[in-house]
């Protein structure tokens, strides 16, 4: 027996048919299926460092995460830190997607760690007008080595691991195991993508450079390109390696999206600046300063300690030569010794030499875009000698000036009596706005001037005021 109402959910079901199908189709799918690939570009404008390696890290991962079949890696970069230099090549390495380098636009450059940036994408291209190299790494205390190949003496080959300079007795140890491990990196790169490796390692041993054009002649890079659309063309078809799988490029006619970096990384960008972090770290001193002198005043301990927090911060991301950083200390520690017990200017002077000297030594010298500005240091020490310029002034003035307070300041000065004083007695005379008890030898009228010899006590011994006026 058929029971009523079955034809209701036989009609709910022809009803949804029609909608399984449509969204079953691929060509329905949010437009994939038909639609343009869409290709991610990261900006690298400036030098490399801490703000640069989490940018490119978490721009990769968003791009990933939004679908994009490739990146271009755009650069623009003088050098920069050696471990944030590594963090991005790291991310590149382990990325799921292609990663193309791009120098551009024209007029740019990819010095020192833009190299081995350029060297570690599976495929390499530069703008016209833009040049590479320059990749010797900077030792510790600013100088580096670069024995460049004797001219009697043939090249290494491109597959000798081998140094082609050799330690010798009496040479830095230490700069040639720098030296050696970044030729060895870059040429590790090479090797994975194919290029030109002893043109690499010329890079690094001898600061070797190249122009677009030479570049792409040597086989360091893939191809020059114009602008985006060409950069994509040309990259479209080509057969590249990600970790274990081939790919093949489908990027004519791809959609770029810019990934900008977000607000941390723009403020990681700013304090990670060497003059900022410098000036964050002066104005923390100085914050704690003005509220360890005027207690209570609140604002500048607390700005101060948050700009001391910050600067510090900064400083622990960058490449600080603690030697410098002690003398800074020292010479602020002198020059606060100056104010709080003032000297001829030794102390003074000495501390401005130790700051100024500090300053300069604050930062690893040589590394590209990471040093502090000199006209920032000059200009916070002409402040400084100022200030130490006025306090000997007003010290010498101060040991020249006439005593204002204590028994020496009360003997040079002269009062009016209050009342008339008979000899060998007492009275009152009006001294500073206060009325003090008098003892005079001789009888004196009331409204006398008198001169202070003596105070005993509270009670002050004087003499008639014409009496100094006999020695002229």
């Amino acid at each position: 027996m058929i029971r009523r109402g079955w034809w209701l959910p036989g009609l709910m079901v022809c009803c949804m048919l029609p909608m399984l199908a449509v969204r079953a189709d691929p060509s329905s799918a949010g437009g994939q299926a038909t639609g343009s690939p869409m290709v991610a570009r990261i900006t690298l404008d400036g030098p490399i460092g801490p703000a640069a390696a989490e940018y490119f890290g978490d721009a990769s991962q968003r791009a990933q995460a939004d679908g994009a079949v490739a990146i271009v890696l755009q650069i623009d970069t003088p050098g920069g830190l050696s471990d944030s230099m590594r963090q991005i090549i790291a991310r590149m390495l382990a990325s799921r997607i292609p990663v193309l380098v791009y120098v551009a636009p024209g007029g740019a450059r990819a010095a020192s760690a833009g190299t081995y940036i350029l060297y570690a994408g599976q495929l390499a291209a530069m703008a016209p007008a833009t040049h590479l190299g320059a990749a010797t790494p900077v030792a510790l205390g600013g100088t580096t080595p670069m024995p460049l190949p004797k001219a009697n003496k043939p090249p290494a080959s491109a597959g000798s691991s081998a140094p082609a300079n050799p330690v010798k007795s009496g040479d830095d140890a230490e700069s040639h195991k720098v030296l050696n491990d970044a030729i060895a990196y870059i040429r590790s790169l090479a090797q994975l993508r194919g290029r030109n490796a002893a043109w690499a390692e010329q890079a690094v041993r001898g600061a070797a450079t190249l122009t677009a054009s030479e570049a792409a002649k040597e086989h360091v890079i893939d191809f020059v390109a114009n602008d985006m659309t060409d950069l994509l063309a040309k990259s479209d078809g080509r057969k590249v390696q990600v970790g274990e799988r081939s790919v093949t490029l489908q990027l004519r006619g791809a959609t770029v999206r810019d990934y900008a970096p977000g607000a941390r990384t723009r403020f990681l960008a700013i304090i990670t600046n060497p003059t900022i972090a410098y000036l964050l770290l002066l104005g923390g001193i100085l914050g704690l300063g003005l509220e360890a002198t005027h207690p209570g005043a609140m604002l500048p301990g607390i700005v101060g300690a948050i700009c001391l927090l910050v600067g510090l911060y900064a400083l622990q991301l960058l490449p600080v030569n603690y030697a410098g950083l002690a003398l800074m200390a020292l010479g602020i520690g002198l020059l606060v010794a100056e104010a709080v017990n003032p000297t001829v200017g030794a102390l003074g002077v000495g501390g401005l030499v130790s700051f100024v000297i500090g300053s300069v030594m604050l930062m690893k010298t040589g590394v590209p875009g990471y040093a502090v500005n000199l006209g920032v240091i000059a200009g916070i020490a002409a402040g400084f000698a100022a200030l130490l310029g006025s306090i000997v002034w007003l010290v010498f003035h101060a040991r020249r000036a006439r005593p204002f307070i204590g028994d020496v300041a009360m003997l040079a000065d002269t009062g009016q009596l209050l009342q008339a004083v008979e000899a060998d007695g007492e009275g009152w005379i009006m001294l500073h706005g206060e009325r003090w008890r008098v003892h005079s030898d001789t009888a004196l009228p009331e409204g006398a001037r008198v001169r202070v010899v003596s105070r005993q006590g509270l009670l002050l011994r004087v003499e008639p005021a014409q009496a100094e006026t006999s020695v002229s």
